[in-house]
């Protein structure tokens, strides 16, 4: 198929379909609707099958000629915006950056990780992706994206390397509904035995710390959700569903956002969050911003992480 599939014929196809018309293709394309027919029954020759029935003057796709419309479409749509990014003067064209982001992360943590990187010049067209750590670095592998944001290290292999960047690292603290928080800070840790507390769906691991510290202590919270989205957890507990943690570096924006109070900073319990790259991610002007260092301990080689 390779020495059957010719790209110039290929786009001339599909300017036909788009154009309806042999004549204004050609018009488009700046070639006699002589050559362009002829061009065009060299590609149908060529790949052993009609694309068009020709009808008078009009022209039809066949099955197969919309299936290979549907393929070319994106295409060559993204040949256009290629050619429209090369045409700029080079001091306004976009750098564009494919992220990742762990579902189990608070979303406005990862926001200020990401935010050096928007201070570029030219700006960063971000395009933003959330899932489960194992999706995330599966589609790093297959250079759908360009760097994860992870709560967690990756397990060491020798199938796929990446290079592993710390980036912050933030105490957490817990949150309430004001009058919920008004009476939960008087004897804080104690005073959360026995309540109602919103649990992080996601096994995140400053989740796990948090549960350890409570048993550390003697104190026993009675789950009263769990919620695998970081903005409804706040939700829930603005409307008074119980406690929920939250990284302190963000304290005043989720007091502020969803209008509760923070009830207690627990030192001893962190969140740290790491950005995972392909080797010689930081040659990419905004990965550099965001990591801001060498990879931690050098190159790791890692694998996705077991089911």
């Amino acid at each position: 198929m390779a020495n059957r599939l010719n790209l110039k014929h290929l786009h001339y196809f599909w300017v036909v379909a788009r154009e309806g018309s042999i004549a204004r293709a050609a018009e488009v394309l700046s070639l006699a609707p002589q050559t362009l027919s002829g061009q065009l029954a060299s590609f149908e020759q060529a790949i052993g099958t009609r694309l068009f029935e020709r009808r008078g003057r009009a022209l039809k796709l066949t099955s197969v000629g919309h299936s290979v419309f549907r393929y070319a479409e994106p295409m060559f749509h993204l040949v256009d915006e290629l050619e429209t990014f090369l045409g700029a003067p080079e001091q306004a064209r976009p750098t564009r950056l494919t992220v990742g982001i762990s579902a189990s992360i608070h979303k406005m943590f990862a926001y200020e990780m990401i935010k050096p990187a928007l201070a570029l010049q030219p700006p960063v067209v971000l395009q933003c992706h959330t899932g489960a750590p194992r999706d995330l670095i599966r589609s790093l592998r297959s250079q759908e994206l360009q760097v994860v944001l992870t709560d967690r290290i990756p397990a060491i292999d020798d199938e796929f390397q990446w290079d592993l960047y710390p980036l912050g690292k933030s105490s957490i603290s817990l949150f309430a509904a004001p009058a919920m928080a008004a009476r939960l800070r008087d004897g804080f840790p104690e005073s959360l035995n026995g309540m109602p507390f919103l649990a992080n769906a996601l096994d995140a691991p400053y989740h796990r710390r948090l549960m350890q510290w409570f048993q550390s202590r003697g104190i026993s919270v009675r789950e009263a959700a769990e919620v695998d989205d970081s903005a409804l957890i706040k939700v829930f507990g603005r409307e008074g569903l119980g406690v929920f943690a939250a990284p302190t570096v963000i304290a005043d924006e989720v007091c502020r956002q969803y209008q509760v109070e923070a009830v207690g900073q627990l030192e001893d319990v962190e969140d740290q969050l790491y950005a995972l790259t392909r080797p010689g991610g930081l040659f990419h002007p905004a990965i550099a911003a965001i990591c801001g260092s060498e990879p931690a301990n050098g190159l790791i080689r890692g694998k996705l992480p077991s089911a």
